[in-house]
This record gives C-alpha cells, structure tokens and sequence, in this order.
C-alpha cells in the first residue's frame, strides 16, 4: 500500500483527479442504489430496473466511437469538467418522478446522464499515464480501483440506510453535487491535457470523424493483442445480468426490515468491498509485470463464476454478501488488469478511441445480459436464484476462451 500512498504525497495532479473522482463515485452509488429502489417501489417489476440498466449502458455503447475521436482531439481536463457541469445539473430531475406515470422522466435523465459519462470516462482513463510516470501507472489504476470499490461498499451501504431512513431526493441531490465537486477538482490541476498534435480538420468528411474512426480501427487490427485486451471487459459484462439480479436478490430474497434499498445496499456493498482487495492482493502476491497481469486474467472469470454459481444456493444475507465479495474480487481483476496492460500498450494518439471503444464493448454485452436476465425474471419465470447460477456458469466461456488465446 506504500507505493499507492507515496503517489497520493507526490503526484498533485493526481491526487486532486483521485479527490475529485473519489467523491463523485461515492454519489453515483448513492444514487444507483435510489434509482433502482425508486423504479422497484413505483413499478414492482424487475424488467423495470433491467431497462434502467439498459439506459445506464446503452448510450455508451452508441455514442463511444465518437466519444473517441473527440477524447483524442480536444483538451482531455476542459472536456471531463464540462461533462462533470453538465451530468451535475441533469441528474437533480430525478427530483421530479413521483408516480409511476412518471417513471419514463428517469430512465430521460439517466440517458442523458450516462451519455456525458461516455465522453468522461475515457478522458480520465486516458488522461491518468499523462500524469503518471510508468512505475506510477499499476499503482495509480490500483488506487483507483480501490477508490471505486470503497466508493461503492460505502455509498450503497450508506446509500441504502440513507434512502430507507430519509427518502430518495436527499441521494439524487448528493450524487448533483458530487459532480460539482469533482469538477472543482479537476479545474485545479494543472498539466498538459491536449492530445498529441494532428494535422487539422479539413472538409466537411473529416468534420464527421469518420477518419479518424478509422484510422483508430486500423491500428487496433495491426496489433492483435491490444484488440484482444479489449474484449475482456466485454467477457465481464456478461455480469450486467448479475448486476441486476443483486437488485432483485434485495428486494425478494434478502429484504432488511422490509425495506429494498437497505437489502440492495448490502449486496452492492459487498460487491465494492470485493473489487477493492482484487488487484491489491493479487499485485501484493504475483507483483506487476504484464506477463503475470495476462496469466491472472483467465483465472479471474472463474473466479467470478464459481462465486455467483454459489450465490444461487446462499440461504442467508451474509452468506450472499460473502459470495458477492469473492465474485467481484475476481471481476476487478478483470477490470483493472486489462486497464493497466492498454495505458501501457496503446500510445496516447490512440489512447481516447481505444478507451471509448472498449467502453463500448462492455457497456454493449452488459445492455444484453440485463435484458436477457429481466426478460427470464418476469417473462419466463425464472426464479433470481437459477439464474444466478446460470449467468455464473455463462464465464467458463470468456475464461476457457483467454486460457486457449494465451496457452502459447
């Protein structure tokens, strides 16, 4: 933990982007776990919440491409403090869904939402090896990992009592103003946020992006192993499905005093706490080369599957919150690892397009995994616990697939 510490006292760039992300993640978790109540206490319906899912990936998948073209045009800072503005102001009309009438205004806003993170997110993840040196970078993406997975331990939990003891609105205003916040932050540092010069636009082709889509497609097909990178968070977003099914768990499985949020907050807490300790231990045991980054990867989809296979048979909440926290200390592997290993590959040229692409592909799976799983929940008739067991058994494939890949 030494090294993550160190980099907190030295780097100031980064330590006001970890400030500023660190208390807009805790919003956004207070927030989720308000949406998701909101939606199952207005409609009872599970498809409900794998729609607002579907809204909270989709967008990025759709908007991605030329997200990263712009990510790897623009000044990267001004870029995540305008998104930051804009996600801050749109997310307080949360405030006004009141009946299940109304309930179309929040899937509206969190479209919206989501679409301004699709341009934040890849920015950052860009930004973080301009203001890190390469021994920086594995515990730099670590710290943030551990960052987001606090975050989320906390603010479901926190988010969950919050919301069951004082309402709604008082997690919507929280999450409006952690934008601000994180704004503020981002505005203080001081580092050079434009990409690597390109030649000028010219035409009303070249206005379009398409160019630059292309070139970006280009380079990933010349490098095989960057592509293949990319992918493994799609294999993780077989776990949007999963995801959904922690809301329902809370709601008719694992209920605290009757109340959704309380037993949502445990479950999504779980799941932080868990992908906080992946990358940390596993880079404190096998250290950080990419070699060893490459071998944990097939390993970690097993993880994550035996853990949800076993969730469908847990008889109590903790023992839930237990397989959750192994699940998801497998999936931030996943996560982080893969990360680590393209800001090291891809030069930052590409870095934007690349970012916003994976992103895409996730967010892609993720929208399919949550349908599938909402429409079997209340179309089919499948109870939550054969489907945990089944959507955990669905990562032997992308597992078994990076084994045979990487078995040279």
């Amino acid at each position: 933990m030494s090294s993550q510490t160190a980099i907190l006292r030295t780097n100031r760039n980064f330590r006001l982007l970890f400030i500023g992300q660190t208390v807009s993640q805790l919003g956004d978790w207070f927030n989720s776990v308000a949406v998701f109540a909101l939606l199952l206490d207005l409609t009872g319906s599970a498809t409900a919440v794998a729609w607002m899912m579907i809204v909270q990936f989709l967008p990025m998948a759709i908007v991605g491409p030329v997200a990263g073209v712009v990510v790897d045009r623009v000044d990267r800072r001004r870029l995540m403090i305008a998104t930051d503005l804009f996600r801050g102001v749109v997310v307080l009309g949360l405030l006004a869904v009141r009946t299940r009438e109304q309930v179309w205004l929040a899937y509206v806003v969190m479209m919206l939402v989501v679409t301004g993170s699709a341009f934040f997110e890849p920015a950052r993840t860009a930004t973080i090896p301009n203001v890190t040196s390469k021994e920086e970078l594995m515990p730099a993406s670590a710290l943030l990992s551990a960052s987001w997975a606090a975050m989320l331990a906390i603010g479901a939990s926190i988010g969950g009592l919050v919301t069951a003891l004082a309402g709604r609105d008082i997690a919507f205003v929280i999450n409006g103003a952690s934008f601000f916040v994180s704004a503020w932050f981002i505005s203080r540092t001081t580092y050079d946020s434009t990409p690597v010069a390109k030649t000028p636009l010219k035409g009303w082709y070249a206005l379009t992006g398409l160019p630059d889509m292309l070139d970006g497609l280009a380079y990933v097909r010349r490098n095989a192993h960057v592509s293949a990178i990319m992918f493994v968070k799609a294999g993780w977003g077989l776990a949007g499905g999963v995801l959904l099914l922690l809301t329902v768990f809370g709601q008719r499985i694992f209920p605290i005093a009757g109340s959704t949020a309380a037993g949502i907050g445990v479950l999504y807490g779980a799941r932080g706490i868990g992908a906080g300790l992946g990358p940390m231990a596993l880079r404190w045991l096998l250290g950080q080369t990419p070699t060893t980054m490459r071998r944990s990867i097939g390993p970690a989809y097993f993880i994550v599957g035996a853990f949800y296979m076993a969730l469908a048979a847990a008889g109590t909440l903790p023992l839930a919150a237990v397989c959750v926290l192994l699940a998801h200390f497998g999936g931030s592997i996943l996560w982080v690892f893969s990360t680590v290993l393209l800001q090291m590959e891809v030069p930052d040229e590409f870095r934007g397009r690349v970012f916003a692409a994976e992103l895409a592909l996730v967010t892609l799976t993720s929208s399919i995994s949550s349908y599938v799983t909402g429409y079997a929940l209340d179309g089919l008739g499948w109870t939550p616990r054969a489907l945990a067991f089944w959507l955990g058994a669905a990562f032997i494939v992308p597992g078994g697939l990076w084994l045979l890949m990487n078995a040279r």
